[in-house]
């Protein structure tokens, strides 16, 4: 029996619409905790702390109770700002990588859009963020019949429609950099299955509403896949079954994440008020504001750090092989 498929499943704008807003005020919310502590610094030539080391008279910053919950504020700001900037660059040098290593045969006959790639295991993706491209191996070719081949190719192209890959680096990005957001890793994880769903669709549609093509060809993508991995997912087979998917929003992760940018923001508008933060120095290329800058800048240097050492692993690790 064929059964129509919707162009998009119930909830899948309003997913990455939740995490877009929520990622995008988290965001904000960090770097306005960063500009006002920076902002709240004020010049004095005594009111500020001084340390003798070794004869050197040196400066240190004096905060009122709100200049300390203004920095602390900022020192979470500059690690979510910190953990986005790492996210990004990391998927970034991770995809050109993956791109490095592909074999490109050329294209794909009457489907300009779509690469081969070399490969006897049946694979089938969509790559590229703001131009992305359909690859699809050798061993997909010789393995799909024609009808698998529509539904494949259809899957692809939708992905590759609505740029998928860029909403799925996005989600990353935000739900590992907005920690204070907990729902938005539970959003980034279901538009995921969201867009695999609305992908099907678009299979079954190009199918004339017939879900054997499409099942089909996972069968032969799963049963090329290493040992221990499966692509087809308990979701995708419920919905080609004709079965609902079944998913909630997480109201009170929802509640809480909500209370949580309330909370920040109405903290950092009332803190950033009345904090007084007050340094001078006496090394001349130093001023007040370069100080709390330095102090809200350790975040940073801990995952330049741990970024530099896992560079330098991976590497040795390849010189190795």
């Amino acid at each position: 029996m064929r059964r129509d498929f919707a162009v998009d499943r119930p909830g899948h704008g309003l997913v990455f619409g939740l995490a877009g807003i929520l990622g995008t005020a988290g965001i904000l919310a960090a770097t306005s905790a960063v500009g006002a502590a920076i902002g709240s610094v004020h010049r004095a030539s005594t009111s500020a702390g001084h340390l003798n080391v070794v004869g050197l008279v040196l400066s240190y910053p004096e905060l009122n109770g709100a200049g300390w919950l203004l920095l602390g504020l900022a020192a979470v700001g500059a690690t979510a700002i910190t953990v986005a900037g790492r996210s990004v660059w990391r998927q970034r040098s991770t995809y050109r990588s993956f791109l490095e290593r592909l074999d490109v045969l050329g294209g794909l006959d009457d489907y300009p859009a779509v690469k081969v790639i070399a490969g006897s295991r049946p694979e089938a993706f969509c790559a590229g963020y703001i131009r992305p491209t359909v690859y699809i191996s050798k061993g997909a070719l010789d393995s799909l019949t024609n009808p698998e081949l529509e539904a494949v190719l259809a899957h692809e192209h939708h992905h590759r429609s609505v740029r998928d890959p860029l909403r799925f680096a996005f989600g990353r990005t935000v739900s590992q950099a907005v920690f204070f957001v907990p729902v938005l890793r539970s959003l980034s994880d279901r538009y995921v299955d969201l867009a695999e769903l609305n992908a099907d669709g678009a299979a079954v549609r190009a199918s004339s509403g017939r879900e054997g093509p499409l099942a089909s060809a996972l069968l032969v993508f799963d049963a090329s896949a290493p040992a221990g991995v499966s692509g087809i997912s308990s979701a995708r087979v419920d919905s080609l079954l004709g079965e609902s998917p079944r998913w909630r929003l997480p109201v009170w992760l929802m509640v809480a994440s909500l209370l949580s940018l309330c909370a920040l923001s109405l903290l950092i508008w009332q803190a950033s008020e009345v904090a007084s933060v007050r340094a001078t120095f006496n090394v001349p290329i130093l001023s007040s504001q370069p100080c709390v800058a330095m102090m809200l800048a350790m975040p940073l240097l801990g995952c330049v750090a741990a970024f530099g050492r896992s560079v330098r692993a991976r590497s040795i690790s390849q010189q190795r092989v």
